[in-house]
């Protein structure tokens, strides 16, 4: 939208580390009623710069005849809302991208500084390590060979449940997130489903039937190792050369 020389603009970025910031996993109802509660509040502030917009320099173009003419709601944006990737601004801002779970907690740096492996992880997982007493040598070292903390020692459950990844969330949730957004969007959100390398093609099928059930106007589904050569890759061998794009570094230099 704009107005005058102003630009008014919505990118929806962060999701996942602000539900971890609130103590709250993704893969939970309470995940699920805050994203409609938050995408709510930015659809009703979207809708009153709109009208504002309408009464300086009038409806937009084909108003009349609308759903909102009978609605005797005058708007100057006929949509106003949609939720972009954010993959590259993501890494720039520092946070998750889009309305997507984190994908992976650690990452290493290979041949930097005349030779050396860096590791990286990600600072609010480290945080709440600390906070919770956990060592977090060993851990990392789990979580680089692993991608996550499904099989990972001495990490309280509560911990796992919050860090939750995206390989270890239903597609069922994955779907559900992404419809409460929808709810309030009149265009499509931008969310990639990542799913583990051994679900069926039923499963995926039943993936995309539940997304047009619930009213998305797009979905999309990445099957973890379908390609050759792919932008997320877990593990630490020395093949594996592509990161996630929220990761902060190299791509060349970096793996998960």
């Amino acid at each position: 939208m704009s107005r005058g020389n102003r630009k008014i603009s919505l990118g929806v970025m962060g999701f996942a580390e602000m539900l971890i910031n609130l103590g709250v996993s993704y893969a939970s109802k309470k995940a699920i009623k805050l994203a409609q509660d938050l995408i709510h509040v930015i659809s009703n502030e979207a809708l009153k710069t709109s009208r504002g917009l309408a009464q300086e320099r009038g409806p937009f173009p084909n108003w009349e005849g609308s759903i909102y003419e009978h609605k005797g709601l005058k708007l100057r944006n006929a949509a106003r809302l949609a939720v972009a990737p954010t993959g590259t601004i993501s890494i720039i801002a520092g946070t998750s991208a889009s309305i997507e779970p984190l994908f992976a907690l650690a990452y290493r740096r290979a041949n930097v500084l005349e030779g050396q492996t860096l590791y990286e992880a990600n600072p609010i997982f480290l945080e709440h390590l600390k906070n919770n007493g956990i060592e977090t040598e060993d851990i990392i070292q789990q979580v680089l060979h692993k991608g996550n903390l499904k099989e990972v020692k001495f990490v309280p459950e509560s911990i796992r449940r919050l860090f939750i990844s995206a390989l270890e969330i239903s597609p069922e949730k994955h779907i559900q997130i992404q419809a409460a957004f929808q709810r309030y969007v009149e265009k499509s959100v931008s969310q990639t489903i990542k799913l583990p390398k051994d679900i069926s093609r039923r499963d995926i099928a039943k993936t995309y039937m539940r997304a047009w059930e619930l009213g998305l106007k797009g979905v999309t589904i990445y099957r973890y190792g379908s390609k050759s050569a792919q932008v997320l890759e877990l593990g630490t061998d020395e093949e594996a050369g592509y990161i996630e794009h929220t990761a902060q570094c190299d791509p060349h230099k970096c793996k998960l």
